[in-house]
């Protein structure tokens, strides 16, 4: 469950997303000015309008971004999209119905990159298209999980993961790169924390198998974790903080004071 929605459950789009968050009343990417999170709309009917999206047997989606006439642009929903990660917005992607217009709670994704394209606009004309790479965000956990982290001073670590930072919204990555780039935060995030969650300022729990000190790197400004992610709104917490934040009910509240602790830890 992500944002209180249900993956293969039905909503009304209006009810369910707009009066809860708002957002644009059209258009195929939501972004609420006052919540961290994108909406993704699509559906068969998109066709029609230049919006070719592909659907792969792996779960990722070669998604078509917004613009009914002429050349894409990277500007408003879709630079939203480009840079969501960095700015630390969750991704959530909803198909439409026809003809009840209900829309369906398919999962949430990361954008890995994206690239130009063609397609046809609503007249019909070809045009040069914006064409991003989605996937789940459990495929990204997972695979990021198994890459070996980084080793290095601190100095090598901390600007490997804010070069990390730095490339969301950048034409042409691939998702090796956003695996590397996850793994690149993550091995900063945990050496600063320096075997002490930065949370409550106790030791790690246990040690994990290869000898280092158990912690979770945490996303301070998303209500899930997963993807890389600014230094500066990324901590390192024990399980039981970690437990806290997403499911403590003052989790919120402790998130918040988290955030809010964040520039005396990474200035």
């Amino acid at each position: 469950m992500a944002w209180g929605f249900v993956r293969g459950q039905k909503y009304n789009r209006r009810q369910d997303i707009h009066a809860r968050f708002g957002g644009q009343q059209q258009g195929g990417i939501i972004t609420p000015a006052n919540h961290n999170v994108i909406f993704i709309m699509t559906g068969k009917r998109g066709a029609e309008y230049g919006y070719d999206d592909i659907h792969y047997d792996d779960g990722r989606i070669d998604y078509f971004g917004e613009g009914q006439v002429g050349e894409m642009q990277m500007v408003r929903g879709n630079l939203a999209l480009a840079e969501h990660v960095a700015n630390g917005k969750d991704l959530l992607w909803f198909e439409k119905a026809y003809p009840e217009r209900s829309i369906t709670y398919m999962g949430q994704y990361i954008c890995a990159g994206w690239r130009r394209g063609q397609s046809k606009d609503r007249d019909d004309a070809k045009r040069s298209a914006i064409i991003f790479e989605l996937h789940p965000i459990e495929n990204v956990v997972e695979a990021a999980e198994t890459i070996e982290l980084p080793i290095g001073n601190m100095d090598e670590l901390r600007r490997r993961a804010f070069e990390a930072a730095s490339l969301s919204g950048v034409r042409g990555q691939s998702m090796r790169t956003i695996y590397q780039r996850s793994a690149d935060v993550r091995a900063y995030v945990l050496a600063r924390a320096n075997g002490d969650c930065e949370g409550c300022s106790q030791p790690a729990p246990f040690m994990r198998r290869d000898g280092s000190p158990y912690l979770e790197p945490h996303h301070l400004r998303r209500a899930s974790d997963g993807g890389p992610d600014h230094p500066r709104f990324v901590i390192a917490l024990c399980p039981n903080c970690h437990t806290r934040t997403h499911h403590g009910e003052d989790g919120a509240i402790y998130n918040a004071a988290l955030l809010k602790r964040m520039p005396q830890i990474e200035p």
